[in-house]
């Protein structure tokens, strides 16, 4: 497999976390005088892109680092009771076998991403957890992480279910793989052009067969 290091978004990606992210956001939402989002309107969001979603919902680019704070804040207490996406552990525990180096990069924080990976017995299954609380910031991380593994850009792969995801891994020049079981929709995902298109955890096996 040409892909030595592999680093996974965490939110939408391994973990189920997209109706507790909405629980919380209409939770506190009113303390923001932002309106709630009923679940009749997720299919709709999932085309969207993050500027398209902010200017949707009214929510004020100055809003974003607090809402990002206090949400991954109150995710904290539930964290442990969430879900993993179906399909992904043994996904994981396979494709680990087969690279040097095994990530995450999220805009979560580190503290949420380990508490759920303890829970679910695959903390060990990953070398470094990374959190950027910018909603755009993660470029420059998958930068810092190539550099930290003298890998090559083409020896890095990210994993990611957002086209936010998808802009920053072409950004930084380090390919992508877009899952489309996340936030944004197949259609949305496969108009940004990822080097990759996945629609269950079991596709990530066909890298295997990559020389």
């Amino acid at each position: 497999m040409i892909h030595r290091s592999l680093i996974f978004d965490f939110d939408g990606t391994i973990a189920d976390t997209l109706g507790e992210t909405r629980r919380i956001f209409n939770q506190i939402a009113p303390d923001y005088k932002l309106r709630q989002v009923g679940e009749h309107e997720m299919d709709g969001l999932r085309h969207l892109s993050l500027k398209q979603l902010l200017d949707h919902l009214e929510i004020p680019k100055r809003r974003v680092p607090a809402l990002i704070a206090r949400g991954t804040g109150l995710m904290r207490g539930n964290i442990t009771r969430l879900q993993l996406i179906p399909g992904m552990r043994e996904v994981l525990v396979e494709m680990r076998r087969h690279v040097d180096s095994f990530g995450i990069l999220t805009s979560n924080t580190t503290a949420n991403v380990d508490l759920f990976l303890e829970s679910h017995g695959l903390r060990e299954t990953f070398d470094f957890v990374s959190s950027t609380s910018k909603l755009t910031g993660k470029a420059k991380h998958l930068k810092a992480i190539r550099k930290t593994f003298s890998l090559r850009h083409e020896q890095m792969l990210y994993i990611g279910d957002e086209l936010r995801d998808v802009k920053a891994s072409q950004k930084a020049g380090i390919p992508i793989a877009a899952v489309t079981w996340g936030f944004n929709s197949r259609e949305a995902l496969a108009a940004a052009e990822p080097d990759y298109l996945f629609d269950r955890p079991a596709d990530f096996l066909r890298l295997l067969a990559a020389p």
